[in-house]
């Protein structure tokens, strides 16, 4: 509501802004005409796409979680990764990022998984801050994650005019590289400690845990299937539906009782009312800036700020987005970056898709960025850890997310735009083995502790192998070698000497 009313505040007002953001400011009258009788305001695409695709797919998710396929996520992950080093932590990232394809908050993801992982993960050692960092961080992951996004991923396809299905396989790449970065992060910092995983009688078996629930995978199976096959989001979503119930009901574990049935029926509707209103209230911001054209000044204003270069527009429409993001919710925080930081993207040629999930990235991350960092503040609660600190070690955590929106719009073939398979393939592992390099400068920690220039090598090594081109990837690919090199040596000569490697 605060964002919503200072939107309408400066349309009135608008004749008292300074430089490129004042207007001529508009009545009481002209603005909720327009906010009420075109679709550029209230009853405009946000709003039809809550009422169509969204409240089917918010439904689909509330009758996933009746038939337990939150305990079958935990089951798959901790059978996976459970018995690795520092496995809870690992567990978490796969569990988080399994329950971002049918979630659509990264603060009920955090609260939700959190509730489990979290105590196990500091039970085995993890800093409560870092615990805490964990979940938040790939839980927000999560809202970047297909095939919903957080129902940002429907309104973008209305948005930029493009099927729905383009858009889901154009932010897969970049979403595993996410999870893939926190992974590799939580790999090294339990190294760094010396922590191991989960004593193998404690870990659920594979074939067991898909021999109970591995049936619940049927409706997102078909979903996809669905999609793949070129059908309507809102076919997809009905056709789930009903699949989760009769998937559920093959087990008495999984079956839903009437009463459930109402109840997740009741659930859904609840958590549609929510995505609704901040669709609404999203009207409102598309309203305001149609009218006034604040889309263009502030694309203008950042182009001008940047003198018309790609690097320093990026950054700052990084920033803005981050701030515009804060304390928003997924929908509406998608529309706001939209509207007013997308264009100043478009403006130097980078692709349509590429420039709005650039700003999607980083209006997310907002929920893992201090000072307002809801997902990371809702971990720290859970961890009982200082929640400036687990934003702040979210955010570190999340480096990826930092990176991997400037590498789509330098590179756009990693979201499927003008690319071949052998470019995709070549893309994908240069910037996997960047972000090894990268998460070790991190942590400093790879298979022993670094110093500060190991790390700012390893970075660099890491950067270089991220950045898109054949000089690039040689480079890195020749310091992150000689960096591992350095590091197999310093721990031989660590052991020699007794000292111990882990701990530092």
């Amino acid at each position: 509501m605060i964002v919503a009313s200072s939107f309408l505040a400066y349309a009135y007002f608008g004749a008292y802004f300074p430089g490129f953001l004042s207007h001529r400011g508009y009545s009481i009258e002209r603005i909720v005409s327009h906010m009420y009788f075109t679709t550029e305001g209230i009853l405009g695409i946000p709003l039809g796409v809550s009422a169509t695709f969204v409240f089917l797919f918010v439904l689909f998710g509330a009758f996933l979680e009746k038939t337990g396929i939150g305990k079958l996520f935990i089951d798959i992950a901790d059978a996976i990764a459970g018995w690795a080093s520092g496995g809870p932590a690992k567990v978490a990232v796969i569990t988080s990022a399994l329950e971002g394809t049918i979630s659509g908050s990264s603060v009920a993801n955090t609260v939700g998984s959190g509730s489990f992982t979290i105590p196990m993960m500091k039970k085995l050692g993890y800093r409560p801050e870092f615990a805490g960092a964990v979940e938040a961080s790939a839980s927000t992951g999560g809202q970047i994650m297909p095939p919903v996004m957080g129902a940002a991923a429907f309104l973008m396809a209305e948005f930029i005019g493009i099927p729905y299905i383009d858009i889901a396989k154009a932010a897969a790449i970049p979403a595993c590289l996410y999870f893939a970065g926190i992974f590799i992060e939580v790999h090294f910092e339990a190294k760094r400690c010396g922590l191991k995983g989960k004593a193998w009688d404690q870990i659920p078996r594979t074939w067991t845990v898909l021999k109970e629930r591995g049936h619940l995978f049927v409706p997102l199976i078909a979903i996809i299937y669905i999609l793949t096959e070129g059908f309507t989001p809102s076919r997809a979503a009905l056709v789930g539906l009903v699949l989760s119930v009769v998937a559920g009901a093959i087990k008495k574990a999984t079956r839903m009782s009437v009463p459930e049935i109402f109840n997740a029926l009741e659930t859904g509707a609840r958590g549609a009312l929510g995505v609704a209103i901040a669709c609404a209230t999203a009207g409102i911001i598309v309203g305001v800036v149609t009218l006034t054209g604040l889309g263009l000044k502030m694309a203008n204003g950042l182009i001008e700020l940047s003198g018309g270069y790609m690097l320093p527009t990026l950054f700052f429409t990084m920033v803005t987005s981050l701030i515009l993001g804060m304390g928003v919710p997924t929908t509406a925080n998608y529309v706001i970056t939209a509207t007013m930081c997308a264009p100043a993207v478009m403006m130097l040629g980078v692709p349509k898709l590429a420039a709005h999930l650039f700003v999607f990235y980083f209006g997310i991350i907002a929920d893992i960025t201090p000072p307002v960092a809801l997902a990371a503040y809702a971990g720290a609660g859970i961890a009982r850890a200082n929640p400036f600190w687990t934003g702040v070690t979210a955010s570190k955590l999340a480096i990826a997310a930092f990176i991997v929106p400037y590498i789509f719009v330098l590179n756009p073939a990693m979201v499927l735009i003008g690319t071949t398979p052998y470019l995709l393939t070549h893309n994908l592992t240069t910037a996997l083995l960047g972000m090894i390099g990268v998460g070790a400068a991190m942590i400093g920690f790879c298979v022993a502790p670094m110093n500060w220039f190991e790390r700012i090598w390893f970075g660099i090594a890491g950067l270089m192998l991220i950045d898109p081109g054949l000089v690039t990837d040689i480079i890195g690919i020749v310091m992150l070698i000689v960096g591992f090199i350095i590091q197999y040596h310093k721990k031989k000569a660590w052991v020699a000497a007794g000292s111990p490697i882990v701990g530092q």
